[in-house]
């Protein structure tokens, strides 16, 4: 899976990109088939002042089915990362199943529609 981490200038430990993989795979690999690239983004809104400030975006691409983006907001970056990547888990598992049904409903449709044509139905 193709993922890129776009920080800019933010202050963070040096093993936060480790773990941002770690967790990405954890909640992204049973889609991994369908995923054409991830996107991370970090931002700390406050600088140095400290707070709950951190933001993590993760915007997935998916092949034929449009983007997917979840984000979290905590002090920490490790718990903000670990709320997005959940988040854009159970969001991309949604966004899936959407797209199954509406494909299943138009298919449905275009034969019932055919039926009259073909003598079935």
């Amino acid at each position: 899976m193709l993922w890129q981490l776009k920080d800019k200038g933010v202050r963070r430990p040096h093993d936060l990109p480790q773990h941002i993989e770690r967790r990405l795979l954890f909640a992204l690999s049973r889609f991994s088939g369908r995923i054409q690239k991830v996107l991370v983004f970090l931002e700390d809104t406050n600088g140095p002042r400290g707070g709950v400030d951190k933001v993590c975006r993760i915007l997935v691409k998916t092949r034929g089915m449009g983007a997917t983006l979840a984000s979290a907001t905590h002090s920490d970056w490790t718990t903000c990362v670990d709320q997005a990547t959940g988040s854009i888990g159970h969001a991309l598992a949604r966004h899936i199943a959407r797209h199954r049904t509406q494909r299943g409903l138009l298919s449905r449709l275009s034969r019932l529609r055919m039926a009259p044509f073909f003598g079935t139905g």
